[in-house]
């Protein structure tokens, strides 16, 4: 019922809701309220904290983990397993707590239903609980009253309504008694009041049509329950990459247990259970060696490292993965009001009938009589103020006025001062004029605002050159030919009359015969910034496409202005995008640069259409119209300014409300994937090497190079401080001139999986060698000398794993002082295992000295400059391939 209810008669309303014009009756009431419950919204039953802990043991990894941990309880090796455990919950708590951050945005939903709400009960006003409205009553509304629930208006006195949180629209909407015969979009439904919206002028009743749920807040909060978050790209190729490694550490696991079975059944030793179980720890060596433990740590402490960095640049991250994200970002989708505009109405031109446009004169002294007049009457024709603190008040076009006069060097204080206000007709929707009475130069005037075509046509006269001259037709075609020029540009118009009268007061009757003066011109201007960012996009491969609720006009001349419309681009509203189907949606989605007039609907099914391209779209919205879609995008970007229910679905929070600063996040979320890369490529190349030692020790019948212990101690304490070093790495020269990465390509793709290869080859060769200098001594030696080659390779490594564009010289050595603080602090963890007591522990034994550390890191130097010198030598071989795909944008 409440999606036609401007279309029908209010008496036909009043009639099928069974009510009268004095409302309910209370006991009426009161039953309707036990039928239907209460005006409040209700919510979808949340996961428990349990189960949110429960399900983050699901990862493929995580449960070869796990198996891992319970075979080596099982074994003995008590303390690798409660470490594993350790991580594995420190990361379940992590998941949970920011999950349950995120669980917000109903409950933000709830709180913009008003507390109270004047109604009429039996002829009777009287204040309610606004959770007690039903439909059927009539609500009474004031000035600065919060809207309770949908309805269909009785009365409207000059009412005003700020109903940007459900349209986008940047000023109140003025409300009018009416009945529409066809459909409409909501911000053009004059005639209704929405739940959770603000009376900003006047005084109005409605009807009651919808509560709760039903209401379009209501429908705003279905939206978000059907809605589902996005994985991340980094999440979708972290789970596909699990699960692929997981299998093959599981099967080759197997394999190794297998052969090392085999070996002791065909050898028949005497004591074979001990056989078995060091063919198992063996296998689960093998595992503990593949899987790098901390990745996740690692991962989550890279990405916070980027919240900070975002934060500087007013983007406030909510949801840790989302920095990731934007990174990946090849679509944004964006509102303009506030975000490419500076979200204030600013006087931009003026026109007066001698034909002058532009700009005023700086000095007032040197205005003529038409300019001083049009100034005039724009401040005194005005109910807006800027209060001592600075704080402005009013109407945001009445605003614009006194600004304008400000700028102009003319305080609009003194002319008010200096002309008093004697009487006043206030502004109304139906004739949209206001007038006010002064004494100037000794005479009463009335001095009047309105619009264009209706000023036009209640004037006779016109001021030219500071003559009261006849309004001729060849004037008003001038006038209105001006207007239009200005329409055209979307700027909205304000023409500016006076009329001298002889009385005390005003009636309507007096606004007419009026001497035209002037018009002015204003729109929301775009940022200055926002020209540079949007071009910046461009040239990282990210399309802008504009969402707003303003009118299409409007919203098409500012994205020509600022490069987001071009040439063979579409423009629809949400009602032509209505009449598309999905497969005519998708053949012209990425010729539509700019959507106007939308609903909370429109905004899901554009961002699932570019979704459905592969795509990771960005959406920006600070209404609650807007949550829907800001949780349906792979990164919803709530403005700072906006609502509650805006931020809570939103992954990232832009304190400046400001285009330019998504692009800047967009470079440090792309520096913060090339990073988290860097790290995995570092933990993995080392893993390699260590698999490739171990499955070469078995193939020719060595002892197994490392232990259990060994191997764990490196994953967790001596990687973890390399790769977190390499995620303050700062951004490659290049980062925002190179095009989106596919979504779809994963973590280990072309250069890096050759990378990660290649390097762990390298270390795998320092690491047999080292283990065969070894064991010409003795097999412990063996396992000590490559223990500690694997350590020190992997360590070194480091400055290899910094760029696959650039050596470490021509990063700069001393460019990421975390490299080598990390780098000395993995020395001094290596250094503890020799000390005694603890060489025991470490299987080091007593007879391993200088001469072996020194063997073990000459061969971890000779891998890590092999690694650098063949990357220089692929560097230039490849670098006017490079230039010349730079120089594409």
């Amino acid at each position: 019922m409440t999606k036609h209810v401007y279309q029908q008669e209010t008496d036909g309303l009043m009639k099928d809701l069974n009510t009268s014009p004095e409302g309910l009756s209370q006991t009426e009431a009161q039953q309707r309220l036990q039928e239907n419950g209460s005006n409040q919204l209700k919510e979808a039953k949340k996961k428990s904290s349990l189960t949110l802990f429960l399900e983050t043991f699901k990862d493929a990894m995580v449960i070869v983990l796990l198996i891992v941990a319970v075979v080596q309880m099982i074994m003995g090796a008590h303390i690798e397993s409660i470490v594993i455990f350790a991580v594995l919950l420190l990361n379940s708590v992590v998941s949970v707590i920011q999950t349950k951050k995120a669980e917000g945005s109903l409950d933000a939903l709830k709180k913009l239903s008003a507390p109270d709400a004047s109604v009429l009960r039996g002829g009777q006003e009287q204040s309610i609980p606004a959770k007690e409205i039903v439909t059927g009553d009539i609500v009474i509304l004031e000035a600065g009253d919060y809207v309770p629930a949908d309805g269909r208006l009785l009365e409207a006195g000059s009412l005003k309504v700020d109903e940007g949180m459900l349209t986008g629209e940047s000023t109140p909407a003025e409300k009018e008694i009416k009945t529409f015969g066809n459909d409409v979009p909501i911000g053009d439904r004059i005639n209704m009041v929405f739940s959770g919206t603000i009376v900003t002028y006047g005084r109005g009743k409605f009807l009651v049509t919808a509560t709760g749920n039903d209401t379009e807040i209501g429908q705003v909060a279905g939206l978000l329950e059907s809605t589902t978050e996005q994985k991340t790209p980094l999440q979708r190729g972290l789970d596909s990459f699990s699960k692929k490694l997981s299998m093959a550490i599981l099967v080759l696991s197997l394999v190794i247990l297998g052969v090392q079975l085999l070996r002791v059944f065909l050898d028949g030793s005497a004591d074979m259970t001990q056989d078995i179980v060091n063919a198992f720890m063996f296998a689960v060596a093998v595992a503990v060696a593949a899987i790098p433990e901390a990745l996740q740590s690692i991962v989550t402490i890279v990405l916070s490292l980027g919240t900070k960095k975002m934060a500087k640049q007013h983007a406030i991250i909510r949801k840790l993965p989302a920095v990731e994200t934007l990174g990946s970002t090849s679509i944004i989708c964006t509102d303009k009001t506030g975000t490419l505009t500076q979200n204030k109405m600013t006087v931009v031109d003026h026109f007066l009938a001698d034909g002058q446009s532009g700009e005023f004169s700086n000095d007032p002294k040197q205005w003529e009589a038409d300019e001083q007049r049009l100034i005039e009457i724009s401040v005194l024709a005005n109910d807006a103020t800027i209060s001592e603190d600075g704080t402005k008040l009013g109407d945001p076009t009445e605003i614009a006025l006194i600004d304008y006069s400000e700028e102009q060097n003319q305080s609009y204080r003194d002319l008010r001062k200096k002309y008093p206000r004697q009487a006043e007709l206030p502004f109304d929707s139906d004739r949209k004029l206001m007038s006010t009475l002064h004494t100037i130069d000794q005479q009463k005037t009335m001095v009047t605002k309105g619009g264009p075509d209706i000023v036009f046509e209640r004037s006779s006269k016109v001021l030219l050159d500071g003559q009261v001259v006849d309004f001729t037709p060849e004037l008003k075609a001038r006038f209105q030919k001006q207007n239009e020029a200005f329409s055209e540009r979307a700027l909205r118009v304000l023409a500016f009359a006076y009329k001298e009268v002889a009385t005390d007061s005003l009636t309507l009757d007096d606004e007419k015969d009026l001497i035209l003066v002037g018009l002015l011109a204003m729109i929301d201007p775009p940022r200055e910034e926002v020209f540079q960012a949007v071009a910046d996009a461009n040239s990282a491969g990210i399309q802008t496409v504009m969402i707003t609720g303003d009118h299409k006009t409007t919203a098409v001349a500012i994205a020509k202005e600022i490069g987001i419309f071009q040439q063979g681009d579409l423009a629809l509203t949400g009602a032509e995008l209505d009449q598309l189907s999905e497969a005519e949606l998708a053949e012209q989605l990425e010729q539509i640069t700019v959507y106007a007039r939308v609903s909370p609907e429109n905004k899901i099914r554009i961002v699932r259409a570019w979704q459905d391209k592969g795509k990771i779209s960005a959406m920006t919205g600070d209404g609650v119209n807007d949550a829907p879609a800001l949780k349906q995008a792979d990164i919803g970007i709530a403005m700072g300014t906006g609502t509650d229910v805006a931020k809570d679905a939103a992954a990232m929070v832009l304190t400046d409300d400001n285009f330019a600063s998504i692009i800047k996040a967009v470079e440090v979320g792309r520096n913060v994937f090339d990073n988290i890369k860097k790290a995995v490529a570092y933990l993995f190349a080392g893993n390699l090497g260590a698999i490739i030692a171990i499955i070469f020790a078995l193939a020719i019948g060595w002892a197994n190079p490392f232990t259990a212990l060994q191997l764990l101690f490196i994953n967790l304490v001596n990687d973890s401080l390399p790769a977190i070093a390499l995620g303050m790495e700062k951004a490659e020269p290049t980062i925002m001139k190179r095009q989106p990465r596919d979504p779809d390509s994963g973590i280990f793709t072309g250069k890096t999986l050759i990378s990660v290869t290649y390097r762990g080859i390298l270390i795998a060769i320092a690491v047999i060698t080292a283990q065969w200098i070894g064991n010409l001594q003795s097999a412990e030696m063996g396992v000590a000398m490559a223990f500690s080659t694997l350590i020190l390779s992997r360590t070194l490594q480091t400055f290899a794993a910094r760029s696959n564009t650039q050596t470490s010289i021509q990063v700069g050595l001393f460019s990421n002082k975390m490299v080598l603080l990390a780098i000395l602090v993995c020395g001094g963890f290596f250094s503890l295992t020799l000390l005694p007591g603890l060489r025991e522990v470490f299987a080091i034994p007593a007879t391993f000295a200088l001469k072996e550390i020194g063997l073990a890191l000459v061969l971890a130097i000779s891998a890590v400059l092999l690694m650098e010198i063949t990357k220089m030598i692929i560097i230039k071989v490849q670098e006017p391939k490079t230039k010349a795909q730079l120089n594409k944008y």
